[in-house]
């Protein structure tokens, strides 16, 4: 996610890239969809889920046509300065100056025709990993790029600050509702407060803030650390998430054809709009690691007919995950951790099965965390870095961690309520990321592409939604979101 031009990895198969994407984009906001859901009423949620994935598989498709066309702008480099060589190697030193000053020239002042005739086809071909951070020093100013890492460090911060409280939270609903005379963890009608106590004299809030503690001490010490996730890590942590919601919605599917389901939702209820805006956001996010998903595929022929069929296949999941949930439970019971209704005796009859959900979210979430801190520490280094300029050793080792780590593990302890952090980070730092980047990023590019290669060449990657309209449209809803969910705050806090 720094601004790097990276090594592509191993190549795969499209069908392996496109179980890749389905699992980079179904994570934690999978898990907080249904309470969103029933606070927004069922069919608003359904027609705002499909067109919020909708403008996600429109900005994806402008974000590999950017990378396509850095692809041609770094080959078409790398060709003339091969040229270059060749032209000195035979002519002499003071002719070979005027070659190379002639040929900067004219590839500064027309299109490269030489290229079109030498094969444009491949031209823009994604061999390169060039990550986000690479294309906005490519195609943008120095202030675009600036306010582009800006928005990733905040979406960042806002990731770790969900992991920060996921973890805690669910640990502390599983362990205290299971200690005393209450063995069967969370059951269906409790309701709990920040209040009420959990072992002796400690409340549950000091459960929470105890666990967090650990939390942070056994995990913190990474972020001064480079860590890497490991394959075997990553496919253990798939494999967990994909039993777990297997078994959700085959419990909630059973319960609901047994006539136990409860629920009951409405229509529509626009007070919960706003977080189940930001929640679907969140849920949809992947345009910031498709440079790490693509570039390795083997064959990207059919590139965007797959990033398609990845988008259906999300949407039907989590429409089956989240109606499922919200028929299943009353409103009022959806936890803002799905996994955590599933603790309950009333719903799961054996101990393993509630205790493996209620704890799911503490496996997967606690291997992502170091991932993420140290992938924003490097944000940082990034943001600040000057061109042949080191950081001391105490700011490169102490400053940096310690900048990354203390203000979302601040904004945990202060609250663990999850739907309005995903509902937050993915209404703001999620909107930039998601629409905003994406839309500038395929503006420049195009005209970078059409003043360095000439009107006439055609990426092969191009969005199918390649008419300036569309930029238009992704820009003038992420703002009209912007002001809509700013709003919203405001006047609901003005009516506390």
């Amino acid at each position: 996610m720094a601004g790097e031009i990276t090594e592509t990895g191993d190549l795969y198969s499209p069908y392996v890239g496109l179980v890749y994407m389905f699992n980079l984009i179904v994570g934690t906001g999978a898990l907080t969809m249904p309470k969103a859901f029933a606070s927004a009423g069922w069919l608003v949620s359904l027609v705002l889920l499909v067109f919020l994935g909708f403008m996600s598989f429109v900005t994806t498709t402008f974000v590999v046509e950017a990378m396509a066309t850095a692809n041609a702008q770094l080959r078409w480099k790398r060709m003339e300065n091969h040229q270059e060589e060749e032209e000195d190697s035979s002519s002499t030193a003071s002719d070979s100056d005027g070659l190379a000053q002639d040929g900067y020239e004219r590839a500064e002042t027309r299109p490269i025709l030489s290229v079109q005739r030498r094969g444009s086809a491949n031209l823009f071909e994604i061999t390169d990993r060039v990550e986000m951070g690479q294309m906005a020093s490519m195609f943008f100013n120095k202030v675009g790029v600036n306010l582009f890492y800006f928005c990733i460090i905040v979406y960042l911060y806002g990731d770790l600050a969900i992991y920060a409280a996921a973890v805690p939270f669910s640990l502390m609903q599983v362990s205290c509702a299971t200690t005393g005379n209450d063995s069967c963890g969370v059951e269906a009608d409790a309701k709990y407060n920040d209040t009420d106590q959990c072992w002796g004299p400690l409340r549950r809030v000091d459960a929470y803030r105890i666990y967090l503690a650990v939390f942070t001490l056994l995990l913190g010490p990474f972020t001064f650390f480079d860590v890497q996730k490991t394959k075997y890590l990553q496919i253990l942590t798939s494999l967990m998430r994909w039993i777990a919601f297997a078994v959700m919605i085959v419990l909630a599917l059973v319960r609901i054809g047994r006539g136990r389901g409860e629920g009951r939702p409405p229509l529509a209820d626009l007070s919960g709009v706003r977080n189940l805006f930001g929640v679907c956001v969140y849920s949809f996010m992947c345009q910031h690691s498709l440079p790490s998903l693509v570039t390795p595929v083997s064959s990207k022929r059919h590139l965007t007919r797959l990033v398609f069929l990845d988008y259906v296949l999300i949407l039907c999941f989590y429409g089956l995950l989240s109606f499922t949930a919200i028929f299943c439970f009353r409103g009022d019971r959806l936890l803002d951790m799905y996994t955590l209704n599933f603790a309950g005796c009333d719903v799961v009859g054996v101990a393993a099965v509630r205790f493996f959900l209620g704890l799911f979210p503490v496996f997967t979430i606690s291997t992502n965390f170091p991932i993420i801190a140290v992938t924003l520490r490097n944000n940082w280094k990034t943001l600040f870095h000057r061109e042949g300029g080191t950081y001391p050793w105490v700011v490169d080792r102490v400053v940096f961690p310690i900048i990354t780590l203390v203000p979302p593990v601040l904004v945990a302890f202060c609250t663990h309520d999850l739907e309005s952090l995903v509902g937050i980070t993915g209404a703001y730092a999620g909107t930039g990321i998601q629409y905003v980047t994406p839309a500038f990023l395929v503006y420049h590019c195009r005209k970078d592409a059409a003043l360095a290669f000439g009107l006439g060449t055609v990426n092969k990657h191009r969005s199918p939604f390649r008419h300036t309209f569309w930029v238009g449209f992704v820009l003038l809803w992420a703002f009209s979101c912007f002001f809509f969910v700013t709003a919203n705050i405001v006047l609901s806090e003005t009516k506390l």
